[in-house]
């Protein structure tokens, strides 16, 4: 970026503000900024920090009520945007301002074909002839990388995998050339090869078209990867502002070294005591070549026949007491179906799991019983994973109700209060609603109600994926204590290479249901093997401009 060009954006002493009730709550506090042609800006912050909010009262789509604007001007070509009426604002959007968001499914219209939806932009706009529209949509979707565009241009939004989903948002946003391009957490809930690939086409098209690109994110790598300058935000402020390499190498502000100091596996691997023992101890939990198979039903609207999906092959590995054993792999990779059977969710199609010595597919009634105690889970979702009518004294000590044997129903308010307490929560909290907290909150009660049956395995599936990257930290320090402390093992199911980095002992990696490499954390990260196992480590972001810099080099990508 060349700072004497003139910017195509100035954000000036924006403040935006929610009533809530009789109350009304600062969002956005007297922010400024600058974004210039050819530049990406990464507005970095946690949930709550006031950035998507800051992109919805640019774009025009603040929720209003609530949401008002106290005061600032947006100036774009001259003209302060916010000022404009709303079919002045309508002719502007899509042609010099356009916007992708994180949650495609419920961006894309699920009644229309990707097609029809991208070439509405030029029906619209530009008043052109459906065949001329329809002809630009197909070019727009082979731009973005969609193969065989012209037949998946019929498509329906719920025919593509999430990357290709926001491959398809992202040709929508392209339609009119916009000179601005807001990404509001494009690559949130994608794994990490899909988000490397999503990643390279937003610089891709940032370049062809000289576009400035605001990307807005909570993940330090991704900002790393695809910035020229960072805007720091926390509590609805600005806190710290400069150019990439300077924010991450010389943090000036206490909350953007907070920041940095919790991204997960920068740390040492933690030195673990099973090592020299495993050959000869006995294993907590043996799994021996587990598979569960999918037959898909001929439907009535589809020449297909009945096809077997293996979502889960032939998978071996022991788990042994205290130790953590790290399952990564992308979407589809059959981590969560091996768990699923582990936790008698689904039945195997074949294989066996040993818990103790007894098979865990024939158990019945007492044998059962047992095992729900001993083998406990936290799920990658807080909000589902909690019951909004209960309160957190209730939803932790539901389990003893079924295990009445555990704790006397007089004593159930001080043993919730104590485990609260081993969670790093208040004693007060147990009297609140799950609606009442955060979402790192609301994964520590989870651990809670995990830990009220002191189970000798927990199996966490995506337990820190959807939380903020200090909150992430936090919950990792937890489980790592909580096992140490109380001799806890973990099967713990990440696509998120270095959390797993920070926890595990070992690691397996699974691809299309088959266990492709496995070994000691040191071992995997340092010296992998398998292909698959490289190409993920080589697709995750660094929060290392330097290092960012060198491997898009390396890729012939252009920063």
């Amino acid at each position: 970026m060349i700072e004497e060009n003139k910017p195509i954006l100035s954000v000036k002493n924006l403040s935006v503000a929610f009533r809530t009730g009789n109350a009304v709550v600062d969002a956005v506090r007297d922010i400024s900024f600058d974004l210039y042609p050819g530049e990406t800006l990464a507005i970095l912050g946690e949930s709550g920090s006031g950035k998507s909010v800051s992109a919805s009262a640019i774009m025009g789509i603040l929720d209003s009520p609530p949401g008002f604007l106290r005061s600032g001007k947006v100036v774009l070509d001259g003209v302060d945007i916010l000022r404009q009426t709303r079919a002045e604002r309508r002719r502007l959007m899509g042609k010099s301002i356009a916007m992708i968001f994180q949650d495609t499914l419920a961006h894309l219209n699920p009644v229309y074909s990707v097609g029809w939806q991208i070439a509405e932009s030029f029906r619209t706009h530009l008043n052109l002839a459906k065949n001329e529209a329809n002809d630009r949509a197909v070019r727009l979707l082979e731009q973005v990388g969609i193969p065989n565009a012209v037949r998946r241009a019929g498509d329906f939004p719920h025919q593509f995998s999430g990357g290709q989903r926001q491959r398809v948002m992202i040709a929508m946003a392209l339609a009119l050339e916009p000179k601005i391009l807001i990404a509001d957490e494009p690559t949130t809930a994608l794994d990490v090869t899909v988000q490397a690939k999503i990643l390279d086409l937003l610089i891709e098209m940032r370049n062809q078209r000289d576009m400035g690109l605001i990307m807005i994110t909570h993940d330090l790598g991704v900002a790393a990867e695809v910035a020229d300058r960072i805007l720091v935000m926390n509590d609805g402020e600005i806190v710290e502002h400069g150019v990439v390499s300077q924010i991450y190498a010389n943090p000036k502000h206490s909350y953007t070294q907070k920041l940095l100091g919790a991204i997960p596996g920068l740390g040492n691997y933690r030195e673990t005591q099973h090592d020299a023992s495993k050959e000869s101890a006995t294993p907590l939990l043996r799994v021996e070549d587990l598979t569960k198979h999918y037959i898909t039903e001929k439907s009535l609207f589809s020449r297909r026949e009945r096809e077997i999906v293996k979502a889960c092959n032939n998978v071996n590995f022991d788990l042994y007491q205290g130790e953590t054993l790290g399952i990564v792999g992308e979407s589809g990779s059959g981590k969560t179906t091996v768990v699923n059977m582990l936790l008698k969710l689904i039945e195997p199609t074949s294989g066996s799991a040993q818990f103790k010595g007894e098979d865990i597919f024939t158990m019945q009634g007492q044998s059962l019983l047992n095992l729900r105690r001993q083998v406990q889970a936290v799920f990658q979702d807080p909000y589902a994973s909690l019951n909004p009518r209960m309160s957190v004294l209730d939803i932790i000590s539901e389990p003893w109700v079924i295990h009445s044997d555990v704790v006397e129903k007089r004593d159930y308010k001080d043993r919730v209060v104590e485990l609260l307490q081993n969670v790093g929560m208040l004693p007060d909290h147990a009297e609140r609603y799950p609606h009442e907290f955060s979402g790192g909150q609301r994964q520590r009660i989870a651990i809670a109600r995990a830990l009220a049956l002191q189970p000798q395995i927990i199996v966490c599936d995506e337990a820190v994926s959807a939380l903020d990257v200090s909150v992430q930290s936090q919950i990792i320090e937890l489980l790592a204590k909580l096992r140490d402390e109380r001799g806890l093992s973990y099967l713990f199911i990440a696509h998120d290479l270095p959390v797993v980095k920070e926890l595990a002992d070992r690691v397996i990696v699974m691809k299309a249901g088959e266990i492709v490499e496995r070994g000691a954390v040191d071992k995997i990260f340092e010296h992998p093997q398998h292909a698959y196992t490289i190409e993920l480590l080589a697709a995750n972001p660094i929060a290392d401009p330097e290092q960012v810099a060198d491997r898009r080099r390396r890729r012939g990508i252009k920063q």
